[in-house]
């Protein structure tokens, strides 16, 4: 079975191959890296080749920089591109907090930035997966994730899935904090990516999560707990996606962006010997400047939302999240083996207040036939308005890209909750047009 990887020479495709090393029963037997880069590829190369060192079935790996000769034959494709690489991340980040906006890759401004660059390439990707591997299956890395598959499904339509490892590491943590096994738990979480709450936690058909609410020690254990109050948690009877810190307190982000680097600037500063070392190493030698650099990226993820003197949960450093989670949708597709995933789907009437066309975040179930959400939590009204809010901006990030219009790519920006202003929002678009290239090839057409 052939397995490609878009944005193959990406700094987290090693816990792909990793994991693939550490299951040979998938049957993964070749494994096609694809990048617009190839010195990241040949860096990525060299990790792999430690990987596979003394494993008793490894993958043949293939590098190309041609995505039609990357997907050509695929069974299963992963889609983990970035469009204007972290230097575009950056800019991302720093021009909206220039405003005083939220400058985040996912979230606000940096979120609806990063989409409109990004749409117009993933339903490029699509187009070819479809001509060149019409029964492939497509498993959507790329951020912001919501938003891509739904521009993808149009072309590839059911084959194509969305995921996210933040309702995972989240669930995780709070099946710690119960001393339940999270696979002895039901977990009733919704809402879109990056915007999401978990409403229940149902054990034997008891719902543990008022246990959690109730008890702030208890609560503390969690970085979820830590970082939005205990209070708060009680207040909304939910624990909510750590991306909705940047909703829920918003001037405290705000202040914390300003007391030091942006993430991107922040990875590009991490990252960057081993990219120019990594190809002339010898792969032992590789793959531990790969690993030590993993562990700091982990250990400084959102590190903006933390207190200076607090560490990630250990727990939370292996790196097994969104490798996990695309290899367990795999496995059910390729094996008609059901399992149940948070994914990225259509709503088809999940939650009541979207139309069926609308991909949301929630626990699906998922086999060879599809994946297929299951029954979702009632979302109160606040929570309500907040996704109907961000849906209707990824819809304009859609109609922008589709019309390749500057005007609608506006309406995005400053229809954002976390934005609200169309002078604000004009002169971020503006910045960005002059900065990374890639958004302005997106948006051709109108003015400012």
């Amino acid at each position: 079975m052939q397995l490609t990887i878009l944005g193959g020479g990406g700094f987290r495709v090693p816990l792909v191959f990793r994991a693939l090393v550490e299951d040979p029963a998938l049957g993964v037997d070749r494994l096609v890296l694809h990048d617009t880069d190839p010195a990241r590829l040949a860096a990525v190369e060299q990790v792999l080749r430690h990987l596979s060192y003394g494993a008793s079935a490894a993958p043949s790996v293939h590098l190309t920089t041609d995505l039609a000769e990357a997907v050509t034959g695929a069974d299963f494709v992963f889609s983990a591109i970035r469009v204007g690489g972290l230097d575009g991340r950056t800019c991302d980040e720093l021009v909206p907090r220039a405003e005083g906006v939220i400058g985040q890759e996912t979230t606000g401004a940096g979120g609806v930035l990063y989409g409109l660059r990004t749409v117009p390439v993933a339903r490029r990707i699509a187009e070819v997966v479809a001509e060149r591997a019409s029964t492939a299956h497509l498993i959507n890395f790329t951020n912001p994730a919501g938003l891509v598959t739904e521009a993808m499904r149009p072309v590839l339509g059911d084959r194509v899935v969305g995921i996210c490892d933040s309702p995972v590491g989240l669930m995780r943590r709070v099946a710690r904090a119960l001393e339940v096994p999270p696979e002895e738990a039901e977990f009733a979480y919704a809402g879109l990516n990056h915007l999401g709450w978990l409403r229940e936690v149902r054990v034997d058909g008891v719902d543990r999560l008022p246990d959690l609410l109730g008890d702030p020690e208890l609560l503390l254990r969690i970085e979820e707990g830590r970082l939005f109050g205990p209070d708060w948690l009680a207040t909304i009877g939910a624990v909510p996606n750590e991306y909705l810190w940047y909703w829920y307190y918003r001037s405290d982000a705000l202040a914390a962006e300003e007391r030091g680097p942006s993430r991107g600037e922040l990875l590009v500063e991490q990252q960057r010997d081993f990219w120019a070392a990594a190809p002339g190493l010898d792969p032992a030698d590789a793959f531990a400047r790969w690993e030590e650099t993993r562990v700091a990226r982990e250990s400084t993820y959102m590190a903006d939302s933390r207190a200076a003197t607090e560490e990630r949960d250990p727990y939370d450093l292996d790196g097994g999240g969104y490798d996990r989670v695309a290899l367990a949708v795999m496995r059910a597709v390729a094996t008609d083996a059901p399992q149940r995933l948070v994914l990225n789907v259509p709503n088809r009437g999940t939650l009541p207040f979207l139309d069926d066309a609308a991909v949301i975040e929630v626990p699906c179930e998922i086999d060879g036939s599809g994946a297929r959400p299951l029954p979702a939590p009632v979302l109160d009204a606040a929570q309500q308005g907040m996704v109907t809010s961000v849906k209707a901006v990824d819809r304009l990030v859609l109609r922008a890209t589709h019309e390749g219009s500057r005007e609608t790519a506006v309406e995005a920006l400053a229809l954002h909750p976390l934005v609200g202003s169309v002078p604000v929002a004009r002169r971020i678009l503006a910045a960005e047009l002059e900065r990374v290239p890639s958004l302005a090839e997106a948006l051709p057409h109108g003015h400012l």
